[in-house]
């Protein structure tokens, strides 16, 4: 089979492999499309340890062509969409049974698109936030696949006010179709807030933008961290301080939800596609690339020149 291969000296390549066997528990997937998701940078830039070279790519779509042991068998042919651990920007990828969905009737294009991204933004405001009806809300990275989705979630959960904050004026004029009522320039945050203050902020920034969020939050809000796209410098909290201001800061990592909990990050998955394919939520491809220019997409994404979300064309 094809695959693209991030080899010893961090290059794209497209070579030839043998197909994988799934295992127990576990289903191999033709691909169709694969999601291009900030993990890809950070397995390029070493964040991540893996041993090269290295199969990348977290999440497909496409038909089930072989199951394994304690699998049902009636699921091989089934068009579905998958989380994997590695292994997506290959023809053949495996992938947990549990972390594999039917498309509920969406393109296999859309569905590549939903990947890691949709149960993160609907846990982000769902579980981990809890967005009450009447809350305002303020989410960072707006423009990102993330972003454009907690803003929709957002808004069936019954926010009130939605503030996104994007890098660009190109990204904030992208970002105003998905229901913010106000669009901010990262250089204006905190300061053109005036006197808001959000009861919930969702920051996959991390740094002095972090420590920002958390002094603007209003009484009893709470900052969820689900990344670090700034310096991976420490961000510094008192505990007491939060306590008496009733200010809450946590945390999301659906990747160790997926190996903690995986049937939890399943049921939230299937809600967010389910949301897709009702046609309440809007799952927005902005760019598809072929199998050979994924350096390409990669770069463009780490660059910021990108917004929405980015597909490989696999199949």
């Amino acid at each position: 089979m094809k695959a693209v291969v991030l080899d010893t000296d961090d290059h794209y390549r497209v070579t030839e492999l043998d197909e994988p066997t799934p295992g127990p528990g576990q289903v191999a997937i033709r691909v169709a499309y694969a999601g291009i998701q900030w993990g890809d940078i950070m397995v390029r830039e070493g964040r991540f340890a893996v041993p090269r070279p290295f199969v990348p790519g977290f999440e497909a779509s496409g038909h089930i062509v072989a199951v394994g042991a304690g699998v049902d068998a009636r699921r091989v042919g089934a068009a579905v969409t998958a989380l994997t651990t590695s292994g997506a920007y290959a023809e053949v990828v495996l992938a947990s049974a549990t972390l594999t969905f039917g498309t509920g009737g969406l393109p296999l294009r859309t569905a590549a698109g939903l990947g890691w991204g949709a149960p993160t933004a609907y846990d982000l405001i769902n579980t981990a936030a809890h967005v009450r009806p009447g809350e305002s809300v303020l989410i960072h990275a707006a423009a990102g696949s993330v972003g454009t989705l907690a803003a929709q979630f957002a808004r069936l959960a019954g926010a009130g006010r939605i503030v996104g904050v994007v890098s660009t004026a190109e990204r904030a004029d992208y970002a105003k179709q998905f229901g913010y009522d106000r669009i901010l320039l990262r250089e204006e945050f905190p300061a053109e807030l005036g006197d808001e203050k959000p009861d919930v902020v969702l920051d996959p920034v991390g740094g002095s933008t972090r420590t920002a969020g958390l002094e603007r939050l209003a009484a009893h809000g709470r900052l969820v961290s689900y990344g670090y796209l700034a310096a991976h410098e420490p961000v510094l909290a008192d505990t007491n301080d939060l306590l008496v201001q009733g200010k809450s800061l946590l945390s999301y990592n659906s990747n160790l939800l997926s190996q903690t909990h995986p049937e939890r990050l399943a049921d939230s998955a299937r809600r967010a596609l389910g949301l897709v394919a009702d046609g309440k939520v809007r799952m927005d491809i902005t760019a598809e690339y072929a199998i050979g220019d994924l350096a390409t997409a990669v770069r463009r994404l780490a660059e910021g020149t990108t917004h929405g979300k980015s597909v490989l064309r696999v199949a």
